[in-house]
């Protein structure tokens, strides 16, 4: 049974950091993609970042996190994380992982999704 499980979420002020955790079972993240997804409130769900498990390709990251996110595994823990850091009042989402076949911006594209985990940056 695949299941993904997204945790780390928090409140925090504009400028801090957080580190969001994907926990994997059911299956092996070397033989998938693994992607970071978010839902702020009223608007569409979007592609933060992504990596393949195979190391086949950089990793991806949306232009509006360029630089202040990173996204990193430990295969050995079937786990994927991403590190938020200069974090902006826009970045106030529910942050979701989720498992696919290759990255893709699409979110129906990604067959497995885990329950979000709430991020929210205050001034």
């Amino acid at each position: 049974d695949v299941q993904l499980q997204a945790s780390g979420g928090g409140e925090v002020q504009a400028g801090g950091s957080l580190r969001l955790s994907c926990e994997l079972s059911g299956f092996y993240f070397d033989d998938y993609a693994i992607g970071w997804f978010r839902q702020a409130p009223g608007k569409e769900r979007e592609a933060v970042s992504c990596i393949k498990g195979s190391n086949d390709g950089s990793p991806y990251y949306a232009d509006s996190v360029k630089g202040r996110f990173t996204i990193s595994s430990v295969s050995a823990q079937n786990m994927v994380y991403l590190q938020m850091n200069s974090l902006k009042i826009d970045d106030t989402a529910v942050y979701y992982c989720a498992a696919g076949v290759t990255c893709s911006y699409h979110p129906t594209d990604l067959h497995s999704w885990g329950r979000g985990t709430l991020v929210t940056v205050s001034s």
